[in-house]
């Protein structure tokens, strides 16, 4: 303990207490910010709060949760909306973890132009959600838009974000994964320059090419990035709603939870039923439990992984 404290570098006394007040602040905004929210989310999912000024509250108990999940029709949708969340987060974790990865490899050889490719396809990450929706809404026009053109080579015709639901669903997918798959091959890549050289040199001398390379010296070395970019992809999709809401907006079929949330809280969902945020907050700790069962199965995924290759 004595080697600890003359190794302190705030020294003893007063000045030991240094550290604790320069986490002061941070602690406040994430009271201010996080933590407090979330405690009043907590509070009014058993409330049936409208966000309404001069409305009463009143205490429901779990009566939101109750028609959340079980309640006749209401409830299925609300179940068809989480299982498309379920849906959604799949295959954009799939396309985008596996689309980064390639892009990754690719743009990670000593090819002409691979630097404007790298900031080519890491530009819809400065964007924000609102742009990248309305880009798309414009470009996905039945009638004149670019990717309307093109399909109109081909002897093809659609209604893109204004079709059937599960046209228009595929397509947020698509604009999902455009929108994203940037930070996904920047954290491979970033990874794969971590990689000494001379293995690689070793394993050509061993014979190994190619595939042999990938599977047996970038994969196994690649797993603290394969492990952030599995997580994240896992945890942003379950979360994500926004584009529905610039591209599709309350269309029925298409809803994943977060964007129900937002619709019952704030008035989108339409009917007598509008503004529903007590009922909202329930459904957001729904999320929040979903959110945190899969985040905890991912994260053993990836611990296990970790413990394979980099013990």
């Amino acid at each position: 303990m004595q080697v600890m404290k003359k190794g302190y570098l705030f020294g003893t006394g007063r000045r030991a207490a240094l550290p604790l007040l320069l986490l002061v602040p941070g602690v406040f905004f994430y009271l201010l910010i996080a933590f407090g929210p979330s405690l009043a989310t907590a509070f009014y999912a058993f409330t049936d709060a409208t966000g309404i000024k001069g409305l009463p509250i009143n205490w429901v108990g779990f009566e939101n949760f109750r028609e959340f999940l079980l309640r006749g029709a209401a409830s299925r949708d609300n179940l068809a909306a989480l299982q498309r969340t379920l849906v959604f987060a799949f295959f954009v974790t799939t396309i985008q973890f596996s689309l980064g990865l390639l892009l990754a490899v690719v743009l990670n050889q000593k090819l002409r132009g691979r630097f404007f490719f790298r900031t080519l396809f890491f530009m819809p990450v400065f964007l924000g959600v609102v742009i990248q929706g309305l880009m798309w809404k414009l470009m996905l026009l039945p009638r004149g838009g670019p990717v309307s053109e093109v399909f109109s080579l081909f002897g093809a015709q659609s209604e893109f974000l204004g079709g059937p639901p599960t046209q228009a669903f595929i397509w947020v997918i698509i604009v999902q994964v455009w929108a994203n798959v940037g930070i996904t091959m920047v954290i491979f890549l970033a990874g794969m320059q971590t990689i000494p050289s001379d293995l690689y040199e070793a394993a050509r001398i061993d014979g190994a090419r190619g595939w042999q390379l990938f599977r047996n010296v970038t994969w196994p070395l690649l797993t603290p990035a394969i492990n952030t970019n599995f997580l994240l992809n896992v945890i942003g999709s379950l979360q994500a709603w926004q584009l529905f809401l610039v591209l599709t907006g309350y269309k029925p079929g298409t809803q994943v939870l977060g964007y129900l949330i937002f619709a019952e809280g704030f008035g989108q969902a339409g009917g007598a039923s509008s503004f529903r945020q007590g009922f909202a907050a329930a459904a957001s700790i729904v999320l929040f439990i979903l959110v945190l069962i899969l985040g905890m199965v991912a994260n053993y995924i990836v611990a296990r992984r970790e413990k394979k290759y980099m013990a």
